[in-house]
């Protein structure tokens, strides 16, 4: 049975210490003790079932999951782009589904729950196939050209803090990483005259509190940043 103890818990990865808040370390836990190493699904079952049955995580959750799910396979991207890692169930989710060649960004700026996605990735066997960046997406963006010799992103997940949705999506777009084609999955996305998009209603992560997820396809080419 997973430990409910009240404050933080210590994780070693590799040589350093890190704290952990202390609902992420037992969502970790969980992950840890009951699912199996190197088996996407059953990384993505410990979590659901940690998260229905012991305490709420706000990760996207089995029902907006399996919308997240279609949209990938739909898109079917060589690259791909999530904004906010959490506890990395999306990535995991994500990535289980394409092929190995396919490049898959992550970004997360609190180290903590970089921490844990990490762990939670590998645990899942995908650590060679995520690359999770720490740091403000604001920040990452305009390099991601530079960093990774990526020139536009096929598919992005926006899962991090709503009121960066607007900044992002139109960074994105002024430095040419989205192409005519590609498609942003995310909650409540302001509208963009080069968008076309579709809403999917569903519920709040585990809960049956009314929410969607909103998929954008870019018709029309965004402008080019200069290079970091």
């Amino acid at each position: 049975m997973v430990g409910s103890s009240v404050g933080s818990v210590q994780r070693h990865l590799g040589s350093a210490v890190v704290r952990l808040p202390a609902g992420d370390g037992r969502l970790l836990q969980a992950v840890c003790i009951n699912a199996v190493r190197g088996n996407p699904d059953s990384v993505i079952a410990a979590i659901d079932h940690f998260c229905q049955n012991q305490e709420w995580a706000m990760n996207v959750g089995d029902e907006k999951g399996a919308i997240l799910d279609s949209v990938v396979m739909e898109t079917s991207p060589s690259t791909v782009l999530e904004l906010g890692t959490y506890c990395g169930y999306s990535a995991v989710r994500i990535m289980r589904l394409l092929p190995p060649a396919t490049r898959f960004i992550t970004l997360e700026m609190n180290p903590d729950y970089a921490a844990v996605a990490r762990q939670v990735i590998q645990h899942a066997g995908l650590q060679d196939k995520v690359c999770l960046v720490e740091g403000k997406s604001a920040d990452l963006i305009p390099k991601m050209a530079d960093m990774f010799g990526i020139r536009t992103f096929d598919f992005v997940f926006f899962d991090h803090w709503k009121d960066c949705y607007l900044p992002d999506i139109r960074l994105l777009e002024d430095c040419g990483l989205l192409d005519q084609g590609s498609v942003v999955l995310a909650d409540n996305v302001l509208s963009s005259l080069r968008f076309s998009s579709r809403f999917y209603r569903s519920h709040l992560e585990y809960t049956r509190v009314l929410d969607g997820l909103e998929s954008r396809t870019q018709t029309g080419p965004g402008s080019h940043c200069g290079r970091i």
